[in-house]
């Protein structure tokens, strides 16, 4: 027997000999007859399941990633106008895959909604406590514009995520892209609207958000292909830009980017959360 447990049963002999419960109350009963009966101790009632208080690991690990690159795309919405003027837009340009300024606010208001409609979701089932799934990755490249069309008689098949289309979709059509999509490729297609590349981000916010595209269902492999056909496109425009000669867009070191971006993506405090 442990010491501790002699101990116990040792001072219990010693003081209370016979010591049991049902002696206590009829012993206490007939030294006061006119005392009132002790109660017996009412059994508890088994804990009831409590609402989870703490945010699932997973979620908010996503959650944050989702502030941060909300917080980059406000700031783009914000400051890309004044630095289309700018020699140094010709990076940013190639990044997106044109001079065109209408063109890349639209992709920019894109991402911003599909960052929102994912906040939303993920909000949503932190309520409930619910975590998310991890799934498994899918490298699979898009097709080449080079790829040979279709006979006439067949109507080609639209993508369900064209990244050169500019056609914002409704809100409704948004949630239900995000309720449906794996959380990974629906990164990768913010990642393309808001002009996310390593060059410029952090290291850390970079590797956090490769990991998300592996954990759950994203593809750098399509996010790095779309991106090269978006250079070879600037390429060609830009042969008929003279104005952007005078600027190396492939010059991503961080001093480069600090006057095309002000910031690198993952520096600051992300986005804060709706009230």
């Amino acid at each position: 027997m442990p010491l501790q447990a002699r101990i116990a049963r040792s001072a219990v002999t010693r003081t209370t000999p016979n010591l049991t419960l049902s002696n206590i109350f009829v012993n206490t009963t007939n030294m006061h007859p006119e005392a009132p009966t002790i109660p017996r101790p009412a059994q508890p009632d088994p804990p009831k399941d409590r609402p989870s208080q703490t945010m699932p690991e997973r979620l908010a690990a996503i959650l944050h990633l989702v502030r941060v690159l909300l917080g980059h795309g406000r700031r783009l919405a914000e400051t890309t106008a004044a630095q289309a003027a700018l020699p140094s837009f010709a990076t940013m340009a190639a990044v997106v895959g044109t001079h065109d300024l209408p063109s890349m606010l639209a992709r920019v208001r894109r991402g911003i909604l599909r960052l929102m409609a994912l906040e939303t979701y993920l909000l949503a089932r932190a309520q409930k406590g619910r975590d998310i799934a991890f799934v498994p990755p899918r490298d699979r490249a898009p097709p080449s514009p080079k790829d040979e069309p279709p006979p006439a008689s067949v109507p080609p098949r639209r993508r369900p995520f064209d990244p050169d289309s500019l056609r914002i979709p409704t809100v409704q059509e948004l949630e239900a892209e995000v309720r449906r999509r794996p959380i990974g490729r629906t990164i990768a297609y913010i990642c393309m609207d808001l002009a996310v590349i390593p060059g410029f981000c952090t290291g850390e916010l970079w590797n956090h958000l490769l990991e998300t595209l592996q954990n759950y269902g994203g593809s750098f492999t399509v996010l790095h292909a779309v991106r090269v056909r978006r250079e070879h496109t600037y390429r060609r425009e830009r042969d008929q830009r003279p104005d952007t000669w005078v600027w190396d867009w492939r010059d991503l070191r961080r001093p480069t980017v600090g006057q095309v971006l002000g910031y690198l993506i993952g520096d600051g405090p992300p986005d804060p959360l709706p009230a």
